[in-house]
């Protein structure tokens, strides 16, 4: 009878223990210029409820039927209006999670169901209020020698890694650090003010990143990816611009498809279905946007074939959303396949994203040096040149310089060569006008 009393015990308090549903099996945050993130990881779908409490300030998330697998104290809050987290169990079977805020936010939170990108999400997003507020709208000055905006997308980013090859090398990082480089190389020639539209490890949708580009006025819009196939083999560096009807190629699709998901990792609607765009594609073809970009992008895979063996030797084109401004000539450089195991191990080395950021900067110099946009410093300095000048054996800047009359740092300036640089047979200067 003892026995038996035991086990009745026993499974009356089995019985009457939690019954969890969901587990949240990971917690991760990132921090964007104006808001930060916190997803929650989940094993399924599960209802939530968000309240938002003062003096002090907390956002309280309540997840009904699940409980916490996941360590709290490891998310990095620095910078962040968030100074601690916690956790606790409601009304038996539901998951708290309370954040304590210094600073005002404005919340945001959603579900996402699992795709083939990624599982079953909850995302938490608060807003800062304060820069909301302070945000101002900067406009470039277009005086006769304006600088000309580079906007650099480095692609994926935050919760979105883009493709990962062999090694766990992520997309987003390699891309990233091309892209940084890419900056510094443009920042150092007169006349070009590059922009980077994401500046460290967040998501931004594709919209967004179109968004920036025009808000900063820019006259490039440049997006650098790192191909992955679901073949290994497929290898070589591609250039792409935006194709208003069908894909030049079944690869060009394949990676446009990809692409264009990373906003279903965001948890955004695919963005190609703006309907600001809706009656602007149609008129693309009537400007040239799309020309300019085909051409452009030719100047960059020109300038890439001297660094990577090249999947196409032609700019393909597809419909990637993020390519999809009707002002702004853009282009997508796909720099290798991550998912070769040869090419993954190239774009995780430093010295091949410096050479690969150095071959997009060529062309994209080379193409705006040939046609500046009016108002221009480079269409400025295009109308002074006195003459163009072609370097033999045996010249050297400061023989040049002499035999033009023109001081040897006008003459440097003037063609955007450092200390650093090295002139070439055949190369071209223009020299300016005394």
């Amino acid at each position: 009878m003892g026995r038996a009393w035991w086990i009745s015990v026993v499974l009356g308090f089995l019985g009457a223990s939690p019954a969890w549903a969901v587990d949240v099996h990971d917690v991760r945050l990132w921090r964007a210029p104006d808001h930060t993130r916190i997803v929650f990881d989940l094993t399924d779908q599960a209802q939530h409820s968000l309240i938002v409490l003062s003096d002090p300030g907390r956002i309280v998330l309540d997840i009904q039927d699940t409980q916490l697998r996941a360590d709290l104290t490891k998310l990095n809050l620095a910078n962040t209006p968030i100074s601690s987290v916690r956790s606790g169990v409601r009304d038996g079977n539901d998951l708290r999670v309370v954040f304590e805020i210094t600073a005002g936010v404005d919340p945001r939170s959603f579900a996402l169901k699992a795709n083939e990108q990624a599982g079953d999400r909850l995302v938490l997003d608060l807003y800062d209020q304060q820069a909301k507020t302070a945000e101002v709208r900067k406009t470039v000055q277009h005086s006769a020698k304006r600088d000309l905006i580079i906007a650099i997308d480095a692609g994926h980013g935050g919760e979105d890694p883009g493709a990962t090859g062999p090694n766990r090398v992520e997309e987003k990082e390699v891309v990233m650090a091309i892209s940084r480089e890419l900056a510094a190389l443009l920042q150092a020639d007169a006349g070009f003010k590059p922009t980077l539209i994401r500046t460290g490890d967040y998501y931004i949708s594709l919209k967004g990143r179109r968004d920036l580009a025009r808000e900063r006025q820019a006259d490039l819009f440049v997006s650098i990816h790192a191909d992955a196939f679901n073949r290994q083999e497929a290898h070589g560096a591609s250039v792409y611009a935006l194709s208003t009807g069908g894909a030049t190629s079944t690869a060009a699709d394949y990676l446009a498809q990809r692409e264009n998901a990373a906003d279903l990792v965001g948890g955004v609607s695919l963005s190609d279905k703006d309907d600001v765009l809706a009656g602007v594609l149609a008129d693309l073809s009537m400007t040239s946007t799309l020309d300019t970009s085909l051409k452009l992008g030719g100047k960059v895979l020109g300038n890439v074939d001297g660094v990577a063996k090249l999947h196409k030797r032609q700019v393909e084109q597809a419909g990637f959303a993020v390519l999809k401004s009707p002002d702004i000539p853009s282009i997508l450089v796909e720099t290798g396949f991550i998912s070769n195991p040869q090419e993954a191990g190239l774009l995780a080395t430093t010295a091949y994203q410096k050479k690969m950021a150095s071959a997009i900067h060529r062309g994209i110099r080379e193409w705006f040096l040939a046609h500046p946009p009016s108002g221009t410093l480079l269409a400025w300095q295009k109308q002074q040149s006195g003459e163009e000048y072609i370097i033999a054996r045996g010249d050297t800047l400061s023989g040049i310089a002499d035999r033009f009359s023109v001081p040897l740092a006008e003459l440097k300036s003037y063609n955007s060569i450092d200390n650093s640089s090295r002139i070439l047979v055949g190369q071209k200067l223009n020299i300016p006008r005394s």
